[in-house]
């Protein structure tokens, strides 16, 4: 069904822009203030710094490009479970342009991060002066550019486009159409980019670990977080117009299913690539599981096993949890958490080689990055219709479940 709507109509009602309001000063004066604290933190400890910056990065880029990604996949579906995050989506999407500022000080940053940005340790290290030609600062520097120009322009025109369906009538299903063609060759680029840049940022922390999987492991970490930042994010939309008559109950069970398969996937790719190593008993491969479970890194993976795939796993089953928002919204705040958690296990036994340790840099990091992302999701947000005006399927979610 063809909608022509007034885009007025969807736009945020005035409390709902004095609620972004209110979010988006605290927000950016908050992370002003915290990161002016890491800079200081980054002169008196460089090594806990980076690291931790490292995994913050890691986290509010995927729920960047995974917005990006998910954005993609429902352009291509056709399927109207999409045309309820799309936009909030889209806005996420554009805080891109921070993401690719934030990467500066990572690159800035690399001999403090990277055994192979050592010209020294590649000399006397046999897997790093195999890798020198692929993993050396200036193709790291150059290949991330490149990442984020693909990324940037598909940003771009996904958004552009989106916006021109808001604004001609009648020509929404050319540009449908049209979005629709830009996602299947995106989604390729999103997969291949996002694996590249996940083996450069994160694998290459170790000196000896490569894994076939790892690119499909990023693919699913980002999904997962992204239909959790979803869900929540149109839970607070949905107390005040316009969604507070669009965001039904059926539309919160249906991103509840979906962010369950998106665990599901998750906890697969992990399992095989814990599976593969076991049997290969390869020397090169143990050394990355058993420094973060042969030490009290360990409790780390017992905890992400139990509280970001058991307890969601059995909590997603339940339909009524699914349909009641305070449920819901616990477990998605304990996957959001647990996200966190996942690439701090991942990122930072790299550098603690004997053990757990809690810094305050790796709450600090999180924190100021996070309040930056969010003033500029915010801003991103107020200005554009909550619901894609004119999408061909906007009726029919709409009236979802009706």
């Amino acid at each position: 069904m063809t909608s022509t709507v007034n885009p007025a109509r969807f736009a945020p009602s005035p409390e709902l822009r004095e609620d972004l309001r209110r979010i988006f000063g605290p927000a950016l004066g908050i992370g002003v203030i915290l990161s002016g604290a890491c800079i200081i933190g980054g002169f008196i400890s460089p090594g806990d710094f980076f690291y931790s910056y490292l995994m913050s990065f890691l986290f509010w880029f995927g729920i960047t490009l995974g917005s990006m990604a998910i954005v993609m996949l429902q352009y291509l579906t056709s399927g109207a479970w999409g045309i309820m995050v799309r936009r909030p989506l889209e806005s996420a999407s554009r805080t891109l342009w921070l993401c690719a500022l934030l990467f500066i000080p990572i690159a800035a940053g690399a001999p403090k991060i990277y055994d192979w940005a050592h010209p020294d340790l590649v000399r006397n290290e046999y897997a790093l002066a195999h890798r020198q030609p692929y993993m050396s600062l200036s193709w790291f520097v150059l290949r991330a550019i490149a990442y984020f120009i693909i990324w940037g322009l598909l940003a771009y025109f996904l958004n552009r486009w989106s916006r021109e369906q808001d604004l001609q009538p009648g020509l929404e299903n050319v540009i449908e159409t049209r979005l629709a063609r830009l996602s299947a060759p995106g989604l390729i680029l999103y997969v291949f980019t996002l694996t590249f840049a996940a083996v450069d940022w994160a694998a290459s922390l170790e000196t000896d670990w490569s894994s076939t999987i790892w690119g499909f492991i990023f693919v699913a970490q980002q999904v997962l977080s992204v239909f959790a930042f979803a869900i929540l994010v149109l839970v607070l939309l949905s107390r005040r117009r316009p969604m507070a008559g669009a965001f039904k109950t059926q539309h919160m069970h249906d991103l509840g299913n979906l962010m369950f398969t998106c665990l599901m996937l998750w906890a697969y790719f992990e399992f095989s690539q814990l599976v593969i190593v076991w049997a290969g008993n390869l020397t090169d491969e143990i050394p990355w599981y058993m420094r973060r479970l042969a030490t009290s890194w360990g409790w780390l993976g017992v905890a992400l096993i139990v509280l970001q795939f058991i307890i969601p796993f059995l909590a997603l089953l339940s339909r009524p949890l699914k349909r009641s928002i305070p449920a819901l919204c616990t477990v998605v705040g304990l996957i959001i958490v647990m996200r966190w958690v996942d690439l701090a296990w991942v990122v930072l036994p790299s550098y603690y080689h004997k053990g757990l340790r809690v810094t305050w840099l790796m709450i600090c990091v999180p924190l100021a990055m996070g309040c930056l992302w969010v003033a500029a999701f915010v801003w991103h947000l107020k200005n554009r219709p909550l619901l894609p005006v004119n999408a061909p399927n906007l009726e029919r979610a709409l009236h979802h479940g009706e």
